[in-house]
């Protein structure tokens, strides 16, 4: 039996997606210690990976649910069709994958939030520039952000989560809302204004990383209160739909 701890430490999932996951009804642990703290074992290691690997096949939360629990679930089937569509998409994912990290790799810088260490966004900087200093967007990001100085790069990053914040105390609405629809057009501008383009389709891949899990989750949540983050993306893929 493993502790939520080292499940999370072994699987790249932060223990706030181990407990979303067990709230949802998604991964329940098979056990508990006397303290409460969750205990998992092989099996729901084995529905973990399952579970991960629907995720980077960008199946909703829902549905691998409901696949998952189908009493017709066949593991080693759906193995072997994650393989076949992971073949399937591998050309598509290989180029969304080096855009998208660009992205989240300068989307890091401005989202500062003492939970990076200094080295970890130097690395991230560092190799946004090696990747991606001949697309447009990172050459009008230079543009934008050149001579500005550590303090106003803070500044911006902070007033950029105000906005997850204000997302927040809406997050318990229809993210179709006029009201959220309208915060998902401000942060698209606040984006184009302040980085670079913000096109419907980088918005969309940017939304798709807020709910992700990991560090972006864990921040915007922090700022909004769990559960934010999945709210925004879903704002953002109606808005970008439109």
């Amino acid at each position: 039996m493993m502790t939520v701890h080292e499940v999370s430490k072994l699987a790249g999932v932060s223990i706030r997606t181990l407990q979303y996951y067990d709230k949802i009804g998604l991964l329940h642990p098979t056990g508990y210690t006397d303290a409460g703290y969750r205990l998992y074992d092989d099996t729901d290691l084995e529905r973990l990976q399952h579970i991960l690997l629907f995720r980077e096949l960008e199946f909703p939360l829902k549905d691998i649910k409901e696949i998952l629990n189908s009493p017709s679930f066949d593991r080693s089937k759906a193995l072997e069709q994650q393989i076949e569509l992971l073949k399937l998409k591998k050309e598509h994912i290989e180029n969304l994958m080096n855009f998208a990290l660009g992205i989240k790799m300068l989307g890091v810088k401005y989202m500062d939030f003492k939970a990076f260490d200094r080295s970890k966004l130097d690395e991230y900087a560092k190799k946004a520039k090696k990747l991606y200093e001949d697309t447009p967007e990172y050459k009008e990001m230079k543009e934008k952000t050149k001579g500005r100085s550590a303090e106003e790069d803070a500044l911006l990053a902070d007033h950029f989560m105000l906005f997850f914040k204000e997302a927040g105390e809406m997050k318990d609405k229809d993210p179709a809302s006029p009201e959220a629809q309208d915060l998902v057009k401000r942060i698209q501008d606040y984006i184009t204004e302040n980085l670079y383009t913000c096109s419907n389709k980088i918005l969309s891949s940017l939304g798709k990383m807020y709910s992700a899990g990991g560090d972006f989750t864990k921040n915007i949540d922090e700022y909004g209160g769990e559960g934010t983050a999945i709210f925004v993306d879903k704002a953002i893929q109606i808005y970008c739909k439109k």
